[in-house]
């Protein structure tokens, strides 16, 4: 009570405090009636926020956008395509079209978020996520569901674990023409250009007969769906076997791995890591294309890292195609 005297007696004969009092008080007030505010800070999981985006669903939406689990469209996956074209996220409710972008920004690490969505709205037409689709399949809350985006250079899943023994829902596409269609050897302002860098750093790392098992000449090419395919094959794969490099080499190589994923949520990098170490992360192959090197300047702007149960294809020519598709078993 006497420091509720103290600060009455104060603001009385200071006007400007007491202005600043008033003001103060009602921010507090602001924080303590506003629990949506308070809600921000709370870690939602975008699985559970898919929950809240069916409820919310007309059900002519759910005509337009919900699926059966077992439909094919779940496991297709392109480079620029709408899983179905009767309701664009940009058509749909503002309170919906949030809550689909707080689900797509929270399959990404906080380092990366906001690139990646700078990334889609820029490739996107005109300009806007809004121009992206999304379909879900199963019943959110009732069993295996999973929620698809797509769009220009995005195919993303939000699963809610559904699928065992697999990373993200199953596989993905990402990719980015920053400056132009063709972009220059320096991928100047491409969100994903990194993981082209660290790649390129083992690289300098391995010794020439190494090198030349790595470097080869043209790379597989984009096939839908088909890019992704795995063989279950623990040698013979194109480039350099993870067996055939030095210990340091092969830590270097987690470093490269660990690194390029920071790009996702933590959930989703450690379950990535993890399913490739139960396959042996020695029998991963890793390759870099010299006919596909934009600039001729020896920076390689395609390679590849494929194992048993896993594949990574970055295609940065003529700009960055990325297909990533990891399993526990091919």
């Amino acid at each position: 009570m006497k420091a509720d005297s103290e600060n009455n007696f104060l603001v009385q004969n200071d006007p400007t405090r007491r202005d600043f009092l008033r003001t103060a008080s009602a921010g507090i007030a602001a924080t303590v009636v506003a629990p949506s505010a308070l809600a921000k800070k709370v870690k939602v999981q975008p699985e559970t926020q898919v929950a809240q985006l069916y409820k919310t669903l007309t059900d002519k939406q759910r005509e337009s956008i919900c699926f059966p689990w077992e439909h094919p469209l779940r496991n297709r996956v392109e480079n620029n395509w709408h899983i179905q074209k009767k309701l664009a996220v940009g058509d749909m409710e503002d309170d919906q079209i949030d809550l689909v972008k707080d689900i797509f920004n929270g399959l990404h690490s906080p380092e990366y978020r906001k690139a990646v969505f700078d990334q889609v709205e820029h490739d996107s037409k005109p300009g806007d996520f809004g121009d992206s689709a999304i379909a879900i399949f199963g019943k959110p809350g009732s069993g295996k569901f999973e929620m698809v985006f797509t769009g220009r250079h995005m195919t993303r899943r939000c699963d809610g674990d559904s699928l065992e023994g697999t990373a993200f829902g199953g596989p993905i596409f990402y990719g980015h023409a920053a400056k132009s269609f063709n972009e220059k050897a320096d991928h100047e302002g491409n969100a994903y250009w990194f993981q082209a860098k660290r790649p390129n750093e083992l690289f300098q790392a391995l010794d020439g007969k190494q090198r030349k098992a790595a470097l080869l000449g043209k790379s597989r090419g984009e096939r839908g769906t088909k890019t992704v395919e795995l063989t279950g094959k623990k040698k013979g794969l194109p480039g350099l076997r993870t067996a055939d490099m030095s210990k340091d080499q092969q830590q270097l190589m987690r470093e490269v791995m660990k690194d390029m994923l920071a790009l996702f949520r933590k959930k989703d990098v450690d379950e990535s890591m993890k399913l490739i170490e139960k396959n042996g992360f020695e029998n991963l192959h890793i390759a870099y294309y010299k006919d596909e090197n934009i600039g001729k300047d020896k920076v390689w702007d395609v390679w590849q890292v494929e194992g048993p149960a896993m594949l990574w294809y970055f295609r940065g020519k003529p700009h960055v195609h990325t297909w990533l598709n990891i399993k526990e078993k091919a």
